[in-house]
């Protein structure tokens, strides 16, 4: 069952053109979001997600979707679904599906995973170690899914990002955190990253609880001071990463750290508020 171009269709299959840009070179934008009750809880940033898909149609310059009729096939996946993906094509066509929630979510949230640091080579290949157009996201979703498939190879669950210089940029699936010196740090919104929905969250969330919150590059000998690490996106909010795998040695971080339990316990004390 999806949306598609204003219909709901009860199918497992999708028919699109042999000259569709969005099959030929993956010319879409999406967002992927949580449903916390209805479109209209804060927690699932509804018009936050909108609005970054808006900003990059524009940055694009494609079409912007019927956005009314966009939220009422939302809304109708809604009733089966509590992940829902929208993704939009450049002439303007919407296409939205749902997915159900990692049968192991909680215990990844509470005791953490392990991620492989997919390292630059000496001399890098162009396109290779970012993903395409990072500061959107795009249906050219390659190098974060190669990226992932060789975590796997590694009994890992993530895989982070870098540059060419080796610093941390992101998950292939979200946005890096670090506890340091008091506090939590995130890698700088600086065209190299996606600017994530719950990235946004969380530091509005801190900044609220008087928690400075810092953007810092990650570099190889940053990390190592750090305390606590994890990722974040839209739906599996945040969880902790104890084992960064390397070429040469594997770094270990604890995913019970006080600083964890207290970022659960804003976005939990923020959830009974909103709900």
């Amino acid at each position: 069952m999806y949306w598609y171009n204003g219909n709901l269709i009860q199918s497992g299959t999708l028919e699109l053109a042999i000259d569709d840009p969005g099959l030929l070179y993956g010319a879409t934008v999406f967002s992927t979001l949580r449903v916390y009750q209805s479109l209209d809880n804060p927690l699932t940033s509804w018009n936050g997600h909108c609005d970054r898909i808006r900003l990059s149609l524009l940055a694009l310059g494609w079409q912007q979707p019927d956005w009314e009729r966009s939220r009422y096939g939302a809304e109708t996946l809604t009733t089966h679904f509590p992940i829902l993906r929208i993704t939009i094509f450049p002439d303007g066509r919407e296409w939205i599906t749902g997915r159900f929630l990692p049968i192991d979510l909680t215990q990844r949230q509470k005791y953490g995973i392990s991620a492989l640091l997919i390292e630059p080579p000496i001399t890098p290949p162009p396109g290779v170690i970012e993903r395409s157009l990072p500061q959107h996201k795009t249906g050219n979703y390659l190098a974060a899914w190669l990226a992932m498939n060789k975590a796997k190879k590694f009994e890992a669950q993530e895989a982070i990002l870098v540059d060419e210089l080796g610093n941390w940029l992101e998950t292939s699936t979200g946005n890096l955190w670090g506890w340091r010196d008091g506090k939590w740090w995130t890698p700088p919104i600086d065209g190299r990253i996606l600017p994530g929905i719950m990235r946004s969250q969380l530091i509005n969330w801190l900044v609220s609880q008087n928690q400075p919150v810092g953007e810092v590059a990650f570099d190889a000998n940053w990390v190592k001071g750090l305390s606590a690490v994890a990722y974040s996106n839209s739906v599996v909010e945040v969880v902790p990463i104890h084992t960064v795998i390397t070429s040469e040695s594997q770094i270990t971080y604890d995913p019970t750290h006080s600083s964890l339990e207290q970022l659960r316990r804003l976005h939990q004390s923020d959830r009974r508020h909103k709900a």
